[in-house]
């Protein structure tokens, strides 16, 4: 092909213009500037002209090329302007429709006890404390009066970390770190994490427990008695609860009680919950034995106090009637919207 009979610029305008999509206005790039296309033909004819024509014709060329260049890039612009006006007038959105709902969530249903908790005890003048998750031996056992034999010890009970460090057992700890930045008289609850070797239906190695402490110069059994029980018949909402206290044994408290509720699911007639008693253990209670006092400095002669301690998950479990504290941990939205 002579560059005397190359096509004009006109022409590619022509069919630039009349093509429909973007695949068809690429074969006619393709047609005019691919490896084969009619400019580049052309520019590989150029060696066949004398320098003089060589030139002449090079700077055509490369006009046209821009020129055609032009067309092509504007073409494709508005091609593509024109799909997306398509699309979007595909996608238009009726503004006039009702929006979709959005569900909203809700807290778990241990974090829902929990916030119950702290909120009762708040309202009685009790200080939230916190402590690390991760303890020494100190704070989590010899202060409370746990000697070195205690069961409490043992590897198949408690996570050790090596001899000193513990993944902390009860939230006990807290209270004596509290003892020890704060005077009596004081009153306090610990919220938090605890862990244990164990797990099946009832027990998991991870749970939450709820310890609170009161110190003053008048504190008594029967004050501790009162407080519990007006607290377990607010939990469950029924001012006619029965509660019971029985005595037992803890070594940071003497005397020691566990106390149990009438069973909220068969309401004191017997069940495979309460194991046919009719009562349920909730927690654990206690006034602070001496020598935890005297280890955190305080005067046992002129202050005394109780302590009590209970599981989160127990509570929560008896309050929504749930048989397996596994549920709790499996994070199974059926389950867990029902608390919403």
């Amino acid at each position: 092909m002579s560059l005397s009979s190359m096509a004009s610029v006109a022409e590619a305008a022509r069919d630039i213009a009349a093509a429909a999509d973007l695949p068809a206005l690429e074969q006619i790039r393709l047609h005019w500037l691919g490896k084969k296309g009619i400019l580049t033909q052309a520019m590989q004819q150029l060696g066949q002209l004398s320098p003089e024509a060589r030139r002449e014709a090079g700077q055509l060329l490369n006009v046209r090329k821009t020129e055609v260049q032009s067309l092509l890039q504007a073409r494709r612009t508005a091609l593509e302007n024109a799909r997306i006006q398509e699309r979007m007038a595909g996608e238009r959105v009726d503004v006039t429709l009702p929006g979709r709902r959005v569900a909203l969530g809700s807290s778990h249903p241990i974090r829902q006890t929990l916030e119950w908790i702290e909120q009762y005890f708040s309202g009685l003048g009790f200080e939230i404390s916190d402590g690390p998750e991760i303890e020494d031996d100190y704070h989590n056992f010899e202060a409370l009066n746990i000697p070195e034999d205690h069961p409490a010890r043992a590897m198949h009970d408690t996570f050790y970390f090596d001899q000193n460090r513990v993944l902390r057992t009860h939230t006990s700890p807290v209270q004596i770190r509290f003892l020890e930045a704060h005077q009596p008289p004081l009153r306090m609850i610990a919220t938090g994490r605890v862990y244990r070797r164990d797990s099946d239906i009832t027990h998991t190695p991870m749970f939450h427990q709820v310890e609170g402490l009161l110190l003053d110069e008048e504190a008594s059994f029967a004050d501790l008695r009162g407080l519990l029980e007006d607290f377990l018949q607010s939990f469950f909402a029924r001012p006619d609860l029965p509660v019971r206290f029985r005595p037992s044994y803890f070594p940071f408290t003497e005397p020691s009680a566990e106390v149990d509720v009438g069973c909220v699911i068969c309401g004191g007639s017997g069940c495979r919950v309460c194991k046919q008693s009719g009562w349920l253990e909730v927690l654990g209670c206690g006034m602070v034995h001496p020598a935890v006092l005297a280890g955190a400095g305080v005067d046992g002669e002129v202050f005394g106090g109780f302590a009590f301690g209970m599981g989160i998950e127990r509570l929560t479990m008896l309050r929504y009637g749930v048989n397996d504290l596994r549920l709790f941990f499996e994070n199974d939205l059926r389950f867990l919207k029902q608390f919403s």
